[in-house]
């Protein structure tokens, strides 16, 4: 991950796109965000696609017409933000050299009254993306609660 995706400490904290197991009344929701939220609201991440991981979600890069991501843009408070971010990056195995699990990216995406807000996505790192374009395992709702 570069350094310019990464936050900054004079950028204001970024909300966090999630989309698997990190929704509301997901397994990570739970352990890692709880209590932690200021506001939690539908949105999507167009211009990617869905997969089917070993017990999660990984979303791809996709420029097929169509395609998105469902999910929900969850923001955290000020005062729970760096350690919300670092345990968010060690669940998701991102690496500082790109090459984890998970890499997070500065992306835009779209709320359900359709206002466009950057936020942190977690998308497929290198090797799983690699894996998932050579075998796709496709889930055509693009969203993981109707899998």
């Amino acid at each position: 991950m570069s350094a310019s995706e990464q936050a900054s400490p004079v950028e204001p904290p970024l909300p966090f796109f999630v989309y698997g197991t990190l929704r509301s009344g997901g397994r990570n929701h739970a352990v890692h965000l709880a209590g932690r939220c200021s506001g939690i609201r539908p949105a999507v991440l167009d211009g990617a696609a869905l997969h089917e991981g070993p017990g999660y979600p990984f979303a791809v890069a996709d420029a097929t017409p169509g395609r998105r991501v469902v999910g929900e843009l969850v923001t955290v408070r000020p005062g729970a933000y760096a350690g919300a971010l670092a345990d968010l990056d060690r669940l998701e195995g991102c690496r500082a050299d790109g090459t984890g699990l998970y890499v997070r990216r500065r992306l835009a995406v779209r709320t359900a009254a359709g206002e466009r807000r950057e936020a942190w996505v977690y998308l497929a790192g290198p090797a799983a993306e690699a894996r998932l374009r050579a075998r796709p395992a496709l889930i055509a709702s693009g969203d993981w609660t109707e899998r």
